[in-house]
């Protein structure tokens, strides 16, 4: 069974080129519904969560706000950043999930390609956690009409917003330079579908050769 890290930079389109990775045969779990089970009442690191960020971030049925949480992770209007406090909390969970699922995948599926879509793979330090890592790329100027179109804000808003939360990752180019693999998401849909039919099948050889080896 082959691991693959599937990352990019925000609103590049990584859970687009995770739905075309899928139809042709690969699984795939997000990194981001995984926090979002964990930080559910109840969940392994629900109760640290709100130790750190107060009970200002839950709703009134008890759950996390996650607009709220954000607000108070990347700053709101402060100015001070808890993003690394928060990651901190929820990496090493997030990422032991990640684990027992690919684990999982490999019982089921020897010869099968486990793919994990995470925004922060590199900036975790999880790289090792996969034999390869395929990253998603588009504009600048792309990532904020995409934001926007998909959050319902005005521009500047959305330009904000990708600023603050791109200032938490690593830039694009130190993302590539970590790749296996690259796609480039900045043109038409059709284009980026043709560069993961290209990329596919030597992820198949390769998990293939695995499961003979």
């Amino acid at each position: 069974m082959l691991k693959v890290g599937l990352t990019g930079g925000i609103a590049a389109g990584k859970s687009t080129v995770g739905e075309m990775l899928v139809a042709l045969g690969a699984h795939l779990i997000r990194a981001d519904e995984i926090s979002h089970e964990l930080m559910l009442p109840g969940g392994t690191v629900y109760d640290e969560v709100v130790r750190h960020f107060g009970r200002e971030i839950l709703d009134p049925d008890g759950k996390v706000n996650r607009k709220r949480l954000a607000e108070a992770a990347f700053g709101g209007g402060s100015g001070r950043s808890r993003i690394e406090e928060l990651n901190r909390i929820v990496h090493p969970a997030v990422l032991r999930k990640q684990e027992q699922w690919m684990e999982e995948i490999g019982r089921r599926d020897p010869a099968g390609i486990a793919m994990v879509e995470a925004a922060l793979i590199l900036e975790a330090g999880a790289r090792g956690q996969f034999d390869r890592l395929m990253v998603v790329t588009c504009r600048s100027e792309q990532r904020i009409e995409r934001w926007a179109r998909r959050t319902g804000v005005d521009e500047a808003s959305a330009r904000a917003e990708v600023t603050r939360r791109m200032a938490a990752q690593w830039p694009d180019e130190e993302k590539v330079r970590a790749a296996d693999f690259v796609i480039d998401n900045s043109g038409p849909l059709s284009e980026t579908e043709t560069q993961v039919r290209t990329i596919f099948p030597r992820l198949q050889r390769e998990a293939t050769g695995k499961a003979k080896s």
